[in-house]
């Protein structure tokens, strides 16, 4: 038989899921000057700074 979810594991903190939803993580490919590769660099951003941070270089 299956356990059964308890009533207490779902979180009931709607302003904090709201918030949640604001964020975004971000993935950005960087070229290393030594050796020519490309790496990954992840960051978790505000979802109005994302054009912003994929600009700078």
């Amino acid at each position: 038989m299956a356990k059964q979810a308890s009533k207490n594991s779902k979180v009931k903190d709607t302003k904090a899921a709201a918030d949640a939803k604001v964020w975004t993580k971000v993935v950005k490919a960087v070229r290393s000057p030594k050796s020519g590769a490309y790496t990954f660099k992840d960051t978790i951003i505000h979802k109005d700074k994302v054009q912003e941070y994929m600009n700078q270089k």
